[in-house]
């Protein structure tokens, strides 16, 4: 048998899988990987064993519940003050399921995508898949701002897609609407598609707004908003999201979406159906990681671990360089071993490679762990 010829030859394990590997190996506290160390709210598990007894077990519909379909349309249109309805939903396995098959779908062999880095580690390797090339845009620290004029620069008559994400991973910062404003304009001037990873949609803090795209009636004809259930309600595990954008383009979305997973977990979507009706299920949020950003900020005032602004996620952002100028990834696994608190280099989240001195601790665990990681970082 010949060689197999790889799609990603690279073949590089992630390195969420890989911190959080080390830090069972040292007993290390795990800031690395983004899920809570806290369950789901107990009245949404009481629906899901609900619906598991009302024997809600079979297949459901391949673009998803309506029931639950409906009432995503029904937020985003209180939130954001869009005209969605159930047609204008689809439910997915994911988040990451949703950036894929969109991804998929528009992309073809030969166009470019724009990405803004530090990035998400999923998005380059679906533009590879669906041989399409990404087209980097480096921001940069402490500030990582958006230069859209250099944005304009990096667009040739192979642009086909941009990729945003807001409020942000890894950096913790989120868009404005000047942002928005700009992106609607190179959008619409170079007949752009957007894709809009606003997973972390309900993490904005200091009295602050998510601008999602879907503010922008412009926007909407052109762009698919991604969200995620796993990171609004501490269920990571169960793998469920949505993605909503204008009907021309769900027509396309979901030609993919339908030979890729065809559907989801149908109890699950019948208790979030129930569970989502509720806005104080959510609305809750961005108070109660501010607490918990807060707290592991104000914790470590003082040390050598230097804080960069967070205004959004359940991110945030040290450099370390007072402590030494080792790169970052030998940084975070000598923190974790030494140290005993295992964090995520930022240089992985760069096609580059870039050193910046940068790690990233997730915050969203219980007062009682980030007290703990507290008292092991700061005499460090």
């Amino acid at each position: 048998m010949q060689p197999l010829k790889s799609k990603l030859p690279s073949g590089d394990t992630t390195i969420f899988t890989v911190m959080s590997a080390f830090a069972r190996e040292h007993n290390a506290i795990n800031l690395s990987q983004g899920f809570p160390d806290y369950d789901c709210p107990d009245d949404l598990k009481s629906l899901v064993h609900h619906y598991l007894d009302d024997e809600k077990n079979q297949y459901a519909p391949m673009p998803g519940l309506p029931a639950l379909r409906q009432v995503i349309a029904q937020k985003v249109n209180q939130s954001y003050g869009c005209n969605m309805n159930e047609d204008n939903v689809v439910v997915t396995a994911g988040a990451t399921q949703a950036l894929f098959t969109m991804i998929t779908a528009f992309v073809h062999e030969g166009d470019e995508v724009i990405v803004f880095e530090p990035a998400y580690d999923s998005y380059v390797p679906s533009i590879l898949l669906a041989g399409g090339s990404p087209v980097i845009y480096e921001m940069i620290a402490p500030d990582f701002n958006i230069d859209w004029d250099h944005v304009s620069s990096l667009i040739s008559d192979r642009t086909r897609m941009i990729i945003i994400n807001s409020p942000h991973n890894p950096t913790g910062t989120i868009l404005s609407h000047k942002d928005l404003l700009a992106l609607q304009s190179i959008a619409i001037d170079h007949d752009l598609l957007v894709l809009s990873d606003e997973v972390y949609e309900h993490l904005v803090y200091d009295e602050l707004q998510h601008e999602s795209v879907l503010r922008y009636p412009d926007l909407i004809e052109r762009s698919m908003s991604v969200f995620s259930f796993g990171k609004t309600f501490h269920s990571t595990g169960w793998k469920m999201g949505y993605i909503v954008g204008s009907e021309h383009l769900m027509q396309e979305f979901i030609k993919v979406h339908q030979w890729n997973v065809f559907c989801v977990n149908s109890f699950l979507q019948y208790a979030l159906a129930d569970y989502l009706k509720e806005e104080k299920n959510y609305n809750y949020l961005p108070q109660f990681y501010q607490h918990k950003r807060d707290q592991l900020r104000e914790g470590l005032e003082g040390c050598n671990l230097e804080a960069l602004p967070c205004r959004g996620t359940y991110f945030q952002l040290y450099n370390y360089s007072r402590i030494n100028k080792m790169d970052d990834l030998a940084f975070a696994k000598w923190m974790t071993a030494e140290i005993g608190v295992a964090s995520i280099p930022i240089s992985v989240f760069y096609s580059s490679k870039r050193q910046d001195t940068l790690i990233r601790l997730c915050f969203a665990k219980q007062a009682s762990t980030l007290a703990a990681a507290i008292q092991k970082l700061i005499n460090i």
